[in-house]
């Protein structure tokens, strides 16, 4: 049997330039959507790959075949994806005959340019092949004959699939582990700025294994719209190859806003936010895939001898809701369609269960719970604050919450912040995620506060400013927290705590590490702003679970000591009680300052060091500290710099460039030669920026500040530019040069962003006059611009 449509053996094949050439008017096509493309790029090179076999076999052509796998077997080829081609053939042949078809097919591919994957096997081989390797089970799966015996590779097909069928209880474990390593390698498509679209946890692979999955016949395929995320996906990385002009699966960040482009979508966070949307429903019907191939293929209790097996009974929880195979499920007497508050309660009982939620259970919810009434009856604000405050447990249920709809009916500004990513450093996760994860870790510092419910609420809507895109996403947030809460039906004085708690959710980790915490006019700033003791404690649980949430670089030893000493002085004030002396110095820094000279100590702190230097104040310490860091190869994180009886003690966190720790003794040296100026530190700076590359991408000019009330004895200036060698140290050397004390400073390079904070005194000790200040601003200025 020949494969119909083949093109008559007389046809004389196209060369490979003549195909490339039309293969690149195709792609250049107007109007061609996504699959459409990929689909005439399938048939078109099916086309070519039919000439060549006509040619290289005339004649008879039973007992062999050309068989397409993968991607190209389903009839679907993105713009620079391999060729995935079997010469399938019987044996008759010899192999002399059967290696003159194969060159006669691969060599034209590879002059074309294309890239080819390959193998000549018998069926015998190709099923041995499959028996050992999944991947290759896994193409075979999809096993498309272009040309030659249609019958064999129906044969072929046939033959894998029962293999994979009876081996596939001892296969899905394996496979399901090759995927697990697949996720760690690669990460989570969904929330990482520069997602692989293949091969992270929600990729273009995982469809192909659940697709496996589906045809073992162990699990039914998976609930919701698999094949169309997958499109979106395809779509994504199609625009990839089309803008890049190369084989990328792993969507760049300097490539976005050519794909945008190419999308026709707005900007590079669009097309994110289709990737996270396409890659989250499909992890998520990889969750429940796998959960349920998990429960199969698990070993189970056996029966006594002749006795029936009965079916599990479902366990029931709550009135309306039962545990069934480890899901959470409605039971007998869940009344869907008069019982608005059941989506929530079925969640609250869920996710202190530590159960999912079936993902039939969540489709029937979203499809036949009433609306909600406004304002929200108090049963459902409970059932909404034993949700969110149930920890873990809360993540995966508003997962299938959010896939089915229901969050969006319940919550609808939720489609502002969904899946939008954070470009920032120091977030893992997207906007909405986050939010989650804000409040699973809010949830376990409950017993802080006196409200736990406000808490948690505001926990949920903190970042929900971030949906508009446009000024402070804080004060954007509160605006839009308002009439939310009022939705939900809390008392008008509550929801003005959660409005002041999502307004201010940055304005002790801002102040404690750009302030000086010392400063009395820092307690009374943030005191006007809170106004009570209540939202103040409220508000310290909240930062702490905003950053645990974010990632590990939002919170460490030294951020979290600070955030608590200026939440302590805050606490005075609002108390009527008297400033609380300075922060004293650890019992490490006070042996440091006793020795009266230049001392400098060494630890390891968050992920890097903390480098404490000690000695007699003097201007222009700052400079040469900062400068010797630098040289050391020691971009500095954060600084706090303070003075104890005419002693500057400065301590740094740093990370070093090449993961070696400092070295004490060549730190301290180094500094000592510096401060005696035996070491030249603006001249090797300056000699080691040059034998850098030039940074890529527009020059942000920096800005400067001077913060009008952030003190009484200081003039504060707040430096924002980008960071760069050696920056800090030049900032320090322009203040020494214009004749201005540093009293105190606060240091924090953010991502590629340096926010560098000064209290300065003029050379008699007084803050700067304005004009004086106008004037080292411009100065700071143009030294880091």
């Amino acid at each position: 049997m020949t494969l119909s449509g083949a093109r008559p053996e007389s046809v004389t094949p196209r060369t490979p330039a003549e195909f490339v050439a039309e293969r690149k008017a195709l792609l250049a096509r107007p109007g061609l959507p996504g699959p459409g493309r990929r689909r005439a790029l399938a048939d078109a090179t099916d086309d070519w790959l039919r000439e060549m076999y006509a040619a290289a076999l005339p004649g008879a052509q039973e007992g062999v075949a050309l068989a397409a796998v993968g991607g190209h077997g389903r009839g679907s080829l993105s713009p620079a994806s391999d060729l995935d081609l079997v010469l399938l053939h019987d044996g008759a042949r010899g192999p002399e005959e059967v290696a003159r078809v194969a060159e006669a097919l691969w060599y034209p591919i590879w002059d074309s340019g294309l890239r080819l994957d390959y193998s000549v096997r018998t069926p015998g081989e190709a099923r041995k092949v499959a028996s050992q390797d999944l991947s290759v089970l896994l193409g075979l799966l999809d096993l498309r004959v272009v040309a030659g015996s249609e019958a064999l590779g129906a044969k072929l097909r046939s033959a894998v699939l029962d293999d994979w069928r009876s081996s596939a209880r001892g296969r899905l474990g394996e496979l399901l582990e090759s995927c697990r390593e697949r996720w760690r390698r690669a990460g989570e498509v969904a929330f990482l700025l520069e997602p692989e679209l293949k091969e992270g946890r929600g990729g273009l692979r995982d469809v192909v294994a659940l697709r496996a999955v589906a045809a073992s016949w162990v699990a039914d395929r998976p609930h919701g719209d698999l094949d169309g995320a997958a499109e979106r996906l395809l779509d994504v990385r199609d625009a990839l190859h089309l803008s890049s002009g190369r084989a990328l699966d792993k969507l760049l960040l300097q490539e976005q806003d050519a794909v945008a482009a190419a999308l026709g979508i707005a900007d590079a966070d669009s097309v994110l936010r289709v990737v996270a949307d396409a890659a989250r429903t499909i992890a998520y019907a990889g969750d429940t895939t796998w959960r349920r191939v998990e429960q199969l293929l698990a070993p189970r209790r056996r029966s006594p001898l002749f006795t029936a097996r009965r079916p599990p009974r479902p366990r029931i929880l709550a009135p309306g809701l039962a545990e069934h195979e480890g899901e959470l499920v409605l039971g007998r007497d869940g009344v869907l369609d008069t019982d608005p508050v059941l989506p929530l309660r079925a969640a609250a009982v869920a996710a202190q269960a530590g159960l999912p939620l079936s993902p039939g259970t969540a489709e029937r919810l979203a499809a036949s719970s009433p609306r909600m009434p406004e304002p929200w009856p108090q049963e459902a604000r409970d059932a909404l604050v034993t949700f969110l405050g149930a920890g873990a447990g809360t993540v995966r249920v508003w997962e299938a919450l959010d896939q089915a709809g229901v969050i969006e009916a319940l919550l609808p500004e939720w489609a502002l912040v969904r899946n939008r990513p954070q470009r920032t450093p120091v977030h893992r996760w997207t906007v909405d995620r986050h939010s989650v994860e804000t409040c699973v870790q809010a949830a376990s510092l409950t017993r802080r506060v006196t409200r736990p419910d406000l808490l948690l609420v505001a926990a949920l809507l903190h970042d929900i400013g971030k949906g508009k895109r446009r000024g402070d996403h804080a004060r954007e947030g509160a605006v839009l927290a308002g009439p939310v809460l009022a939705r939900l039906g809390f008392a008008p004085a509550d929801a003005q705590v959660v409005v002041t708690l999502v307004r201010e959710h940055l304005l002790l980790v801002d102040t404690a590490t750009r302030r000086d915490i010392d400063d009395p006019a820092t307690a009374v700033r943030v005191a006007d702003a809170v106004g009570s003791v209540e939202v103040l404690d409220l508000l310290a649980t909240l930062t702490e679970a905003d950053a645990l949430a974010a990632g590990p670089a939002a919170w460490s030893d030294w951020r979290a000591g600070l955030v608590a000493e200026l939440t302590r002085r805050v606490r005075a004030h609002l108390r009527g009680e008297p400033p609380p002396p300075a922060t004293p110095l650890t019992p490490e820094q006070l042996a440091l300052v006793d020795q009266g000279d230049l001392a400098v100590a060494v630890r390891p702190e968050g992920g890097g060091w903390a480098v404490t230097v000690v000695a007699p104040d003097r201007r222009g310490l700052l400079s040469t500290v900062a400068g010797v860091l630098a040289l050391h190869r020691l971009s500095v994180r954060s600084a706090a710099l303070r003075t104890e009886r005419g002693i500057a003690v400065d301590t740094w966190s740093v990370t070093a460039e090449f993961g070696d720790p400092p070295v004490l003794e060549a730190l301290r040296d180094d500094i000592d030669r510096a401060l005696d100026r035996r070491l030249d530190v603006a001249a090797l700076l300056e000699r080691r920026e040059a034998s850098r590359p030039p940074a890529r991408g527009p020059k942000v000019p920096a800005s400067v500040e001077v913060v009008e009330g952030a003190s009484e004895s200081a003039t504060v200036l707040e430096v924002r530019a980008s960071d760069r060698l050696g920056l800090l140290h030049r900032l320090g050397r322009a203040l020494a040069y214009a004749g201005i004390d540093v009293r105190s400073a606060r240091v924090a390079t953010l991502g590629a962003e340096a926010v560098d904070v000064f209290y300065v005194v003029d050379g008699d000790g007084s803050p700067l006059v304005a004009e004086r200040a106008r004037e080292v601003s411009r100065i700071l200025r143009d030294v880091a611009s």
